[in-house]
């Protein structure tokens, strides 16, 4: 018997029982909705300045997938991709600072008719400080994908430093777009 067709009908079983469903069978009918996803509307994503820009690059890199149709209308739309981006540019500071220092001295002295002396010194000194900033440059995205009765039927969270030839918010938009492409083929693949 097929695997997916036995978890389906597990999750059936223990529906019918009163039991939750199992995370395999939620994940199944999250993998089936998706499928049927034919037009995408993407909200505006809440977070920081940068949300409203990483929206726009949001809509190019799922444009570019060619998964849905994407629309501005929300009413037409099967589902609404919705969450929350910030996108930080920021100075790492690392200071540090070592130092090794050692000071001796004696000394003997005489004078009252017979001059005599002894006198000595040792001095050794070492110090070493390094400071250093790095520019950097950080995004981070949670997104999720809401059908028209208000049901996440997926969602992903997705961080990035940046790539090498992409900054962070285009490589988060990136590794977002092909997650959900990753999960559309798998829904594709279901019975």
């Amino acid at each position: 018997m097929n695997r997916m067709l036995l978890i389906a009908l597990c999750g059936v079983a223990a529906a019918r029982a009163g039991e939750p469903p199992s995370p395999a069978a939620i994940e199944e009918e999250g993998l089936r909705q998706l499928r049927t996803v034919r037009r995408v509307y993407v909200d505006r994503l809440t977070g920081g300045e940068t949300a409203a820009q990483m929206r726009d690059i949001l809509i190019s890199a799922l444009e570019g997938a060619k998964l849905f149709v994407l629309t501005e209308n929300q009413e037409r739309a099967d589902a609404v991709l919705r969450g929350a981006s910030e996108d930080l540019v920021f100075t790492d500071v690392h200071s540090s600072s070592d130092s090794l220092n050692a000071h001796a001295n004696f000394g003997t002295g005489r004078n009252t008719g017979n001059s005599r002396g002894q006198y000595g010194g040792l001095g050794v000194g070492e110090s070493e400080a390094e400071h250093s900033a790095e520019r950097r440059h950080e995004a981070i995205a949670a997104v999720r994908l809401v059908n028209k009765d208000g049901d996440v039927i997926w969602s992903t969270t997705q961080e990035s430093l940046g790539a090498k030839f992409r900054g962070a918010s285009a490589d988060v938009a990136e590794k977002i777009t092909a997650k959900l492409r990753e999960d559309f083929e798998r829904a594709r693949k279901l019975p």
